[in-house]
């Protein structure tokens, strides 16, 4: 493997790293950075067969302080290009966020600026929607820290990022970013990072396969610490930390399935500890520390049938200390919600708060319990007779469980 050991004079802009990551080709290497403090105008794209590595906390890359640039009327769906009433600080290679009031998820634009010329500027792709001028589009300088589109084989180790999220005056969605964001890719490896304070979500990915999240940090964010979506399958976390976050410190989005999140820490985040939710299926949670969150430590989503949580198992927690300001117990099942297996988990309640241990919707069934430590909840559990299983449910859940067919809808 190629590998390029920058200095700091080598790296002294984001465009810098960028050439560097660029200069590796289709083969791809290794850039290690060394320590340093960079603020970056615009996110870092990997290339696939690339690792991008630091020295840890002694590599710190900073958000731009964001900026915002209101569209110039109607513009629409497909266009490369977006007029602006004012282009003042933007050049090309800069990356950005193209919104509106109505439009959000996938409508979100992130694109990379190609040209400016006078009030107009170019787009290395098409507008994702149309942008009226009443729902008051704008573009805003705010994007992935490091991002993958399409890649494969590909690691970020080592790095710290710092979102700065004060001096934003608006973030990315989560659909289309986040501090470091994935989409399209498979065989990703994240090792090690440490970031916070994000206008958006910590880590995000959307369609991917086959990653590997050990021993990073993703705090203080304004959205979730970690964000599976979209379809990505056969993801394994291990020993990770989400505190502070003014979401849920895990959220599974939508059909994320196969995953397993193991020995990993969930506390004071403003929602819940871990969200799990809209066709979340086969993905197991053991042996993680869940504590001190606002919502529910865990929460299965109220989803009807047909896109209910179900097939999941969740064993070996420390659950404790959760549902501070919402929610009907450390534990909530809701919606129809089956086959879920919870084993082997201790669950502490709040001191002075009448909160249960496990909550089940009368309308979620097949619920194996077997061997919890429940103290200090009132009652320990709540749920119809008629919810709960009569044996335990046979659940090929997780990361190890997943085979070729469970990722066919995927492209990537």
């Amino acid at each position: 493997m190629k590998t390029l050991i920058l200095s700091a004079t080598e790296v002294s802009s984001a465009l810098a790293i960028q050439q560097a990551i660029d200069s590796l080709g289709d083969e791809g290497g290794r850039i290690v950075l060394p320590e340093m403090e960079l603020t970056l105008d615009r996110g870092l794209a990997l290339r696939s067969n690339v690792e991008l590595s630091g020295q840890g906390a002694g590599t710190v890359l900073r958000m731009a302080r964001g900026r915002v640039y209101p569209l110039a009327g109607y513009h629409n769906y497909g266009m490369a290009d977006v007029p602006l009433q004012f282009t003042d600080g933007l050049e090309p290679g800069m990356t950005v966020a193209i919104r509106d009031n109505a439009h959000q998820g996938f409508f979100e634009t992130f694109a990379r600026i190609t040209w400016v010329e006078g009030t107009w500027v170019g787009l290395d792709r098409g507008l994702e929607s149309d942008y009226s001028a009443e729902q008051q589009p704008i573009l805003v300088t705010s994007f992935p820290l490091i991002y993958g589109e399409g890649v494969e084989h590909v690691a970020v180790r080592s790095l710290t990022l710092d979102g700065r999220r004060a001096e934003q005056p608006a973030g990315i969605g989560s659909c289309r970013g986040a501090a470091l964001y994935f989409i399209r890719s498979h065989h990703f490896i994240v090792e090690n990072v440490l970031e916070g304070d994000f206008a958006g979500e910590g880590l995000g990915f959307q369609m991917c396969r086959h990653g590997h999240i050990r021993g990073c940090r993703f705090n203080g964010n304004a959205g979730n610490g970690y964000h599976p979506g979209a379809g990505s399958t056969s993801v394994l976390f291990e020993d990770c930390l989400a505190e502070g976050n003014g979401r849920a410190g895990f959220f599974f989005c939508v059909r994320a399935n196969h995953i397993t999140v193991r020995r990993c820490t969930f506390r004071g985040n403003v929602d819940c500890g871990i969200s799990v939710g809209t066709r979340d299926c086969y993905n197991l949670i053991e042996d993680c520390r869940v504590e001190d969150n606002e919502g529910p430590g865990i929460l299965f989503r109220a989803n009807p049938r047909p896109t209910e949580v179900h097939s999941c198992r969740v064993s070996g927690c420390h659950i404790a200390d959760n549902a501070r300001r919402t929610g009907w117990g450390q534990i909530d099942i809701l919606g129809d919600a089956h086959d879920l297996a919870l084993v082997d988990n201790t669950i502490i309640g709040l001191a002075g708060r009448e909160r249960a241990g496990i909550y089940i919707a009368p309308s979620a069934q097949s619920i194996w319990l077997a061997n919890n430590h429940i103290t200090d909840c009132f009652p320990a559990i709540i749920g119809d007779r008629g919810c709960f299983a009569a044996a335990e449910p046979a659940l090929a859940c997780g990361y190890e469980a997943a085979r070729e067919n469970h990722f066919r809808h995927l492209k990537a």
